[in-house]
C-alpha cells in the first residue's frame, strides 16, 4: 500500500492525479517504474483549434460591421482554443507533458489578441515541455505573441524599447537582483530587430538592428539576441531560478535551500535538458516526506482537469468550463500579467472557495451554480431574457460523468475509508471518516469527498 500511496502521490503531481483505473497497471509497480513510464508515454499532437491567421491591423481598419464581426470572431477562437487545451489535458495519455506545458504556461505568461499566435506559442511549450530550456527558451524569444506582448516588435537601432530584455532576466532566467540596468539596456541593444512579419513569422531586421558594441554581463561584442540568451544560460543562477520555481511547483511552496541547490547542479550539469531534471526531483526520496505530500492548492484548471479526468466528465456545452475558470480566477491565455498567476495559497479566498466546494456536485449530479456578477459579456443580454436566473444556470450547466466506467473500476471490496485515502491526497480526518462510513451508495460518497476542502489540495 505504501508503494501505491508513494505512486499517487507522483501521478498527483506529475500530472493531474490517479485515476482507479490506473490502480491495475501500478499495483506492483516501483515508482522508478512508474517515473519511467510517465516520460515513455509518447507526445502529445500540437493543438490546431485555430486555423490561418489574421492580419489584425487591416481588419481594424475597416468599416464597423466589419470590426464587430471580426471581434465576434476572435472571442469564439479564444473561447476554441481555450477548450482544446482542456479537452487535450483532459483526455490525455501524456499527463506529465501537459502538466509541464501548464508549468512553462505560466513561466513564459504571454497575452495576445491574436489566437493564432497563442496556439502557436502554446504549441511551442508542449513540444519543448520535457525537452530542452535551451531551445524552448530560443523558440519563446522568437514567437509573435511574445514579441507582440513585450513590445519588441518596437525595439529598433536608435530606440530600444527594454520590455522583453527586462522579463528576460527577471522572470525567464536569472531573477531579480542577478542582473544590473546596464545589462538590462545593453540586451535591448541586442535584441533590436526581433520581430514577426504579418504571417506571424519571426523576422530578424538586420537594417533595423544595432550592429554595434555591448557589454553585458562583463563581456564585450557585438551581441545578437541568441549571444544574449546564451550568455544568461552560462549563469548558473538560471539554473537555479527554474529550478526554484519548478520546487514550488511540484514540491512545496516553501523552496529547501538544500534540494533546490541538488535540482540546479543536476540541471546546469544537463545542459538545461528538463527530463534529467524531472527524474532527479520525482526518484528523490524527499519527494515524497509527508510534509511534501498533500499540501500545494490545485490551481483551478489543475482541479477542473482532476475532476475531468476522474469522472470522465464529457459537456454539452463546454463554454461552462470558461465560466468556471473565471470564478476560479485562472483563465487559460489570460495570465493577470507577465509575472504570471502567483499559485499557491493565492488561489483561495473566500469567494473562489465556495465555488470549488460546490463545483464537484454541480458537474457530478446535474445541480444547480449561482454565477450572479461574473456572468460572461455576452451572456448577460440572454440573462435578460430568461426571469428565472436559476433556470438559466440549470440549462447551462449540463455535465454528463460517465458513473459506469467510474464505478467499474474501483477494485471489489473496497472500504469507503479506503476509497477517501484514493481520492484525497491529505489523510482523512476523524471527522470525515466517521461521516463516510455511514454512506452506502458509492457515487453519494465519491461526490461528498470531492466536494471537501481536502480535495483542494494535491
Amino acid at each position: 500500500m505504501n508503494n501505491i500511496k508513494q505512486v499517487k502521490h507522483l501521478y498527483a503531481r506529475a500530472g493531474f492525479g490517479m485515476r482507479f483505473e490506473d490502480l491495475k497497471t501500478i499495483e506492483n509497480e516501483s515508482v522508478k517504474h512508474a517515473v519511467k513510464g510517465l516520460f515513455s508515454t509518447g507526445a502529445d499532437e500540437p493543438i490546431d483549434a485555430v486555423q490561418g491567421n489574421t492580419d489584425y491591423s487591416a481588419v481594424m481598419k475597416g468599416d464597423v460591421l466589419a470590426r464587430k464581426m471580426f471581434i465576434q470572431q476572435q472571442r469564439q477562437q479564444e473561447k476554441d482554443l481555450n477548450l482544446a487545451w482542456i479537452n487535450k489535458m483532459s483526455a490525455t495519455n501524456a499527463p506529465l507533458q501537459e502538466k509541464m506545458t501548464l508549468f512553462w504556461h505560466n513561466h513564459f505568461a504571454c497575452r495576445t489578441i491574436n489566437a493564432a499566435f497563442a496556439q502557436q506559442l502554446n504549441n511551442i511549450h508542449r513540444a519543448n515541455a520535457l525537452g530542452s530550456f535551451r531551445t524552448l527558451l530560443l523558440q519563446v524569444a522568437q514567437a509573435p505573441a511574445m514579441l507582440q506582448f513585450l513590445n519588441n516588435q518596437q525595439n529598433r537601432k536608435g530606440h530600444p524599447n527594454e520590455n522583453f530584455a527586462r522579463e528576460l532576466m527577471e522572470l525567464f532566467t536569472i531573477g531579480r537582483d542577478n542582473y544590473t540596468e546596464t545589462d538590462v539596456k545593453e540586451s535591448a541593444r541586442s535584441f533590436t530587430g526581433y520581430g514577426f512579419d504579418l504571417t506571424g513569422g519571426f523576422v530578424n531586421r538586420k537594417f533595423l538592428h544595432d550592429d554595434g558594441p555591448k557589454t553585458f554581463m562583463g563581456k564585450t561584442g557585438t551581441f545578437n539576441g541568441e549571444d544574449i540568451m546564451n550568455m544568461l544560460l552560462e549563469q548558473k543562477e538560471t539554473a537555479h531560478f527554474i529550478s526554484n520555481k519548478l520546487y514550488k511547483y511540484l514540491v512545496n511552496e516553501i523552496p529547501e535551500p538544500v534540494h533546490v541547490n541538488a535540482m540546479a547542479d543536476v540541471f546546469y550539469k544537463a545542459n538545461y535538458e528538463i527530463k534529467p531534471l524531472l527524474e532527479y526531483v520525482f526518484t528523490s526520496d524527499w519527494f515524497y516526506d509527508d510534509k511534501n505530500t498533500g499540501n500545494l492548492v490545485k490551481s483551478p484548471v489543475e482541479f477542473l482537469v482532476g475532476l475531468n479526468r476522474q469522472f470522465y466528465i464529457t459537456y454539452q456545452r463546454p463554454e461552462v468550463l470558461l465560466q468556471f475558470q473565471r470564478v476560479l480566477g485562472q483563465v487559460l491565455f489570460y495570465p493577470p500579467n507577465v509575472a504570471g498567476w502567483p499559485g499557491g495559497r493565492n488561489w483561495i479566498d473566500s469567494s473562489s472557495l465556495m465555488y470549488r466546494l460546490k463545483i464537484p456536485s454541480t458537474l457530478l449530479n446535474g445541480g444547480l451554480i449561482d454565477f450572479a456578477g461574473k456572468a460572461d459579456p455576452e451572456d448577460e443580454a440572454y440573462l435578460a431574457t430568461v426571469r428565472n436566473q436559476q433556470q438559466f444556470v440549470s440549462t447551462w450547466v449540463q455535465a454528463q460523468p460517465d458513473w459506469n466506467h467510474f464505478l467499474q473500476n474501483i477494485p471489489k471490496n473496497m472500504t469507503n475509508v479506503a476509497i477517501a485515502q484514493f481520492l484525497l491526497e491529505p489523510k482523512p480526518n476523524k471527522t470525515l471518516i466517521d461521516n463516510i462510513k455511514q454512506i452506502t451508495d458509492i457515487k453519494a460518497l465519491a461526490i461528498e469527498l470531492v466536494s471537501t476542502p481536502e480535495y483542494q489540495l494535491c
